[in-house]
């Protein structure tokens, strides 16, 4: 899919662009603490959990602070991250074993306890096919809490879907297209959380279980 070939150039060069002028250290410990008050607000207590994975990890995803959890993240940049980013080192993570991958090209004989899959879904490629694989990766009474940006317009989305306003997100879809395609998988239970509110976008978070 060439948008999402374009978008994963864009999203290393945003990355790039971002971080030029912010000192690693102090990044990494807002960015801890982010993710702390981010657990709360989902109410999710890492400790109750073993394995985890944290798909579409990027360079500072939610496993930083899983320190306690034998992890497994993914991104198809993860190896240009490490090279690339002054944030980012992978072995400042033993913990943690990283994958140069797509989602839904990620092949493993694990299942997990818990996934994450934070502002990630609508970078994928395969949109279908990647809840598909992570339903897949999910235990029978595991844990799904996967985020995304969606749109708020229905008149905007088939414009955002034909013209490069949202370049990093070659997935534009709406919160009913999310509701669907989970309540397509039968979760045991669903919540869905709203996180941000902007002028086009809501953020939400979906904490899903199998």
């Amino acid at each position: 899919m060439i948008r999402w070939k374009i978008a994963q150039a864009a999203e290393l060069r945003w990355w790039q662009r971002y971080l030029k002028n912010k000192e690693p250290k102090a990044y990494l410990e807002w960015k801890k603490s982010y993710w702390s008050a981010f657990l709360i607000k989902c109410e999710i207590d890492p400790s109750e959990y073993i394995q985890c994975l944290d798909s579409g990890c990027g360079p500072a995803g939610i496993f930083i602070i899983l320190d306690n959890l034998q992890v497994d993240a993914l991104d198809p940049l993860v190896e240009k991250y490490n090279s690339s980013l002054d944030i980012f080192d992978m072995s400042a993570y033993p913990n943690v074993k990283f994958f140069s991958s797509s989602l839904e090209n990620f092949q493993t004989d694990k299942q997990y306890d818990l996934i994450f899959c934070l502002n990630a879904i609508n970078h994928v490629s395969h949109w279908k096919k990647s809840f598909d694989t992570l339903w897949q990766l999910l235990k029978p009474g595991a844990t799904l809490v996967l985020s995304s940006d969606v749109h708020r317009y229905k008149l905007l989305k088939p414009i955002f879907r034909l013209l490069p306003g949202d370049i990093l997100h070659p997935q534009q879809h709406s919160l009913k297209d999310y509701q669907k395609i989970i309540h397509h998988y039968k979760p045991e239970s669903y919540r869905e959380i709203l996180i941000k509110r902007s002028a086009i976008f809501d953020y939400y978070t979906f904490v899903i279980k199998k």
